[in-house]
């Protein structure tokens, strides 16, 4: 793959992974390889974590067609390797999450895909994309779902902050762009068809009862998380790994002596 073409995006939009699609690949452990080394990509290139985590689900038993998703990935690092997470000052000290999820995306479990990603300031310090464990009977079940486990991370990261001796004085803003799943998170009464998430259903609201939480609505077009849930096309993803990545692309200045030996090397982030 070192000399393949590179492409835009490291997911398709449209093709769906199943379980048993395809003939079976020649080498699983070449497979289960290449997933294993991506996983630690991840660690500083959050815009490949869905399409990681969708290979990855497979890795029992890795066919031809989740062979291509990967190869895909390695494409698409092989165009962006000066890409990666930037941190850096910021005056804003507060935590910003976006939350989503891809309702019944698993064409076999008929399972969700949650995604979410945490800012504090202007640096993005938490993210995931992961398939949940049950399957929701509703769009708003998966995206409540979604919203108890960026609160529940939310929760976690200003205890860290609070040890630290660094406290945070304001409410973390919690951006979820289901209507549905946002009046869940504030609305008192207990109903028969939330009976099955009420366990999220109380741990969210303690936390807003206690004002270290505020749920509040994001339009779609504003909904970063979605790089985290499924495939988008070119514009849309170039545009939220921008934002939600804090990606800067690396140049590259060589220095060297009279001689003409190479002295130096410096990467300054444009």
């Amino acid at each position: 793959m070192t000399h393949c073409n590179p492409c835009t995006t490291p997911a398709d939009t449209r093709t769906k992974l199943a379980v048993g699609a395809g003939p079976p690949v020649a080498n699983p452990t070449l497979y289960r390889s290449l997933a294993g080394a991506l996983q630690y990509l991840t660690f500083t290139r959050p815009d490949i974590s869905f399409a990681v985590q969708q290979v990855c689900l497979f890795m029992h038993d890795p066919r031809d067609i989740h062979y291509k998703a990967l190869k895909r990935i390695l494409r698409y690092v092989k165009g962006t390797l000066d890409f990666g997470l930037q941190l850096y000052p910021t005056k804003t000290s507060g935590l910003v999450a976006y939350t989503d999820a891809n309702w019944a995306g698993c064409p076999s479990t008929r399972r969700s895909t949650s995604g979410y990603c945490i800012f504090h300031g202007d640096n993005l310090i938490s993210w995931s994309a992961k398939r949940q464990h049950t399957v929701s009977w509703s769009s708003a079940e998966a995206e409540y779902r979604g919203v108890a486990n960026v609160v529940a991370e939310t929760t976690w990261l200003r205890n860290i902050l609070l040890e630290l001796h660094c406290p945070l004085t304001t409410a973390t803003l919690v951006y979820c762009d289901n209507v549905s799943a946002v009046y869940l998170s504030t609305n008192l009464v207990q109903h028969q068809r939330t009976k099955h998430v009420e366990i999220d259903l109380h741990f969210v609201r303690e936390c807003i009862a206690l004002g270290t939480v505020q749920v509040l609505h994001v339009p779609s077009s504003h909904q970063y998380a979605d790089i985290f849930t499924k495939g988008l096309p070119t514009p849309l993803f170039t545009a939220f790994r921008t934002v939600s990545a804090s990606y800067r692309p690396t140049l590259q200045l060589r220095g060297s002596d009279r001689q003409g030996n190479m002295k130096y090397s410096v990467s300054i982030f444009v």
